[in-house]
């Protein structure tokens, strides 16, 4: 094995296909280990397809810092030439989605439905940059811990923002392809929702849809065949499951979700039915993310900047007559309340009721000194609680230190606000 390519150095295999091999690198500037994907000399050298393959390598190329989003794969660098073509990319530990697709190896129902909520919201982000994967399937979604994926090999994808010279056509997964992207139609955003439906599909079941013995039969199984649904395989799964697999999966595009946002909503929202749990968890990061979406606060939060939060963000339901501020204690946290209703007292009268949305301690974690508490505040009904320590904000991204500061003071403004009518009412 060579030891090293360019700059970096590699050391050890960690995959190999036909047209390309992986390698665990290591950036000696960046001091961070690194993947490197390696076009093979004979796919380079082959006469009919060495100059797709080249293809392939330069439009991944093309992506370097443009996909910045926790759940996608960061490109770092690049060399496509003649005679070598390499990525250099964000080494993920971990293996793909690969392994949790067949029998004896599913994952439980939730879990399945969090990692396809992360998969559209990544999708999501890409597509509002230009890009179409077209080529979604779980070799290329990789498993990062109990529920966080990233999503990898953008080579085939479709950047509206490119020059068309650029685009790679007729390439793709069979299985994974979508009708309109079979008969060579334009596609947008639903051909990787069907893809992603597919996927979801075989996390639930272990198998593919559609099965065949050859490519073509596939392919005419996709456009012609009935689909069938999860529970047909899997008795076990619930009703909704079938549903949202149904509506991805469908074979003519304006009977599908017409957007990420709107697979996700369901996605969501069959997390927060319950009807998926087998363990119980009081706040799956579904959850957590389409509750911070929905908090007038983070109106203006980028959705980079919302799995931000919810990565240092802290959660806790509490149940009615929970203390959860003392007045004159010190304060090294902020909070939301994402459900149920508060009350801020001080010396034991009510200052004022706190509803869905507020946010609430912010005075004390924020300041630099005397950080106290000037009232407690008291669960009234059983309430779900967004804390955010003061340590953790000041460790957080610039934008997002700007965004949380930016929505404090509108917070302050209408306090004030409230506060001049009182007085005025008075």
């Amino acid at each position: 094995m060579i030891r090293k390519l360019g700059k970096y150095e590699l050391l050890r295999k960690l995959g190999e296909g036909s047209t390309s091999t992986v390698y665990l690198g290591r950036d000696p500037f960046a001091q961070r280990d690194v993947a490197i994907k390696v076009a093979t000399p004979e796919a380079l050298g082959n006469p009919q397809r060495g100059r797709l393959y080249s293809k392939l390598f330069l439009n991944e190329a093309s992506l370097i810092g443009k996909l910045k989003h926790p759940h996608i794969v960061q490109i770092h660098d690049a060399v496509v030439a003649e005679k070598l073509c390499y990525i250099v990319m964000e080494y993920v530990p971990g293996g793909t989605l690969e392994e949790y697709a067949q029998p004896g190896k599913l994952l439980s129902p939730e879990r399945i439905v969090e990692i396809v909520f992360k998969c559209s919201r990544a999708l999501d982000f890409a597509f509002r940059q230009g890009i179409t994967h077209r080529d979604i399937k779980p070799a290329n979604i990789l498993l990062t811990g109990y529920s966080d994926i990233k999503i990898s090999d953008f080579g085939t994808a479709i950047n509206k923002r490119q020059n068309e010279q650029t685009q790679v056509t007729g390439i793709g997964s069979p299985g994974y392809m979508s009708p309109e992207q079979i008969q060579e139609l334009e596609l947008d955003q639903r051909t990787d929702i069907y893809s992603l439906g597919i996927v979801l599909f075989q996390l639930l079941t272990g198998r593919l849809p559609f099965i065949a013995e050859t490519p073509y039969q596939m392919l005419y199984q996709i456009i012609h065949s009935p689909q069938p649904k999860p529970s047909e395989v899997r008795p076990e799964l619930p009703p909704v499951l079938d549903e949202i697999v149904a509506r991805a999966m469908a074979r003519q595009r304006d009977e599908r979700y017409p957007n990420w946002d709107s697979f996700s909503r369901d996605l969501a929202q069959a997390v927060r039915s319950r009807q998926l749990q087998t363990t119980p968890i009081d706040f799956a990061d579904t959850e957590k993310f389409d509750t911070l979406r929905a908090l007038p606060f983070f109106a203006d939060f980028s959705e980079v900047e919302l799995w931000e939060v919810l990565r240092f963000a802290q959660w806790q339901r509490v149940a009615a007559g929970t203390v959860l501020m003392r007045d004159g204690e010190p304060g090294t946290s902020f909070c939301f309340l994402a459900e149920g209703e508060l009350e801020v007292s001080k010396s034991g009268k009510r200052l004022n009721l706190l509803k869905r949305g507020a946010c609430f301690g912010e005075m004390a974690a924020t300041r630099r000194q005397h950080r106290l508490r000037s009232a407690s505040v008291t669960a009234l009904t059983s309430a779900d609680i967004v804390c955010i320590p003061a340590t953790a904000l000041e460790h957080a991204s610039a934008s997002c230190r700007m965004h949380f500061y930016q929505s404090f003071v509108e917070v302050l403004s209408d306090r004030l606000l409230l506060a001049n009518r009182q007085l005025i009412g008075q």
